[in-house]
C-alpha cells in the first residue's frame, strides 16, 4: 500500500499543475501520482489527494464516483476554477464536493485557486453583450474575471498547494 496517492482531473492542465506541487511536497517514495482519466481501479494509499477542475461550482460526477468508493482513509481535497476568486466561493466548492466522502474517511481540508479558462468562454460572455447596462455589468465583471483568471495558477498559488498539502501531513 501506498503512503500517499495523489490523483487529480484535469482538463486544461490547471489542476495537473496542483497536483505536480502537492506531490512533490509529499516525502518518500511510497507515493504516485496519476490522472483519473489513467485508472481502472483505486490504487491502495493511506492518504489521497484528490483534485479536479471546478463545473457549476462542484466537481464532476467521475470525482464524486471515486471519491465515494474511498473509504478508512485520510482525504484532502484540492481543484482550480475559472470562476470566483473569493474564499467563500472556495469553501462552498469544497463543502459541495466533500458531501461524496464516506463519514469514516479523515478529511484533511481543502485547496483551491483561480485557473484560466479556455478562450471559448470569454467568447461566449462577449457574445452575449447586448449593449444594455443592466444586462451587460455582470458580463463584463465575468470578462474581468477571466481575465485575472488568465495568469493561474501563479507560481504563489503552487507554493500554497504545497504549503496545503505540508500542512494536511501535519494533522496525521
Amino acid at each position: 500500500m501506498l503512503d500517499y496517492m495523489v490523483l487529480y482531473q484535469s482538463e486544461t492542465g490547471n489542476t495537473k499543475k496542483l497536483a505536480t506541487s502537492i506531490f512533490a511536497a509529499l516525502p518518500g517514495m511510497a507515493k504516485d501520482l496519476r490522472s483519473i482519466d489513467e485508472l481502472s481501479s483505486l490504487p491502495e494509499a493511506s492518504t489521497y489527494f484528490i483534485g479536479f477542475c471546478v463545473h457549476r461550482g462542484t466537481c464532476s460526477l467521475e470525482i464524486g464516483n471515486l471519491l465515494s468508493t474511498i473509504s478508512g482513509r485520510n482525504v484532502a481535497l484540492f481543484g482550480t476554477c475559472g470562476a470566483g476568486n473569493t474564499d467563500n466561493y472556495y469553501k462552498n466548492i469544497e463543502n459541495s464536493a466533500r458531501i461524496w466522502l464516506e463519514d469514516d474517511n479523515a478529511y484533511l481540508g481543502g485547496f483551491f485557486c483561480q485557473g484560466k479558462m479556455p478562450l471559448q468562454i470569454r467568447q461566449k460572455y462577449e457574445s452575449m453583450l447586448n449593449g444594455d447596462e443592466e444586462h451587460d455589468r455582470h458580463l463584463k465583471l465575468q470578462l474581468l474575471n477571466f481575465d485575472e483568471a488568465m495568469i493561474h495558477p501563479t507560481k504563489e498559488d503552487l507554493e500554497h498547494a504545497t504549503t496545503f498539502a505540508k500542512n494536511c501531513l501535519s494533522r496525521l
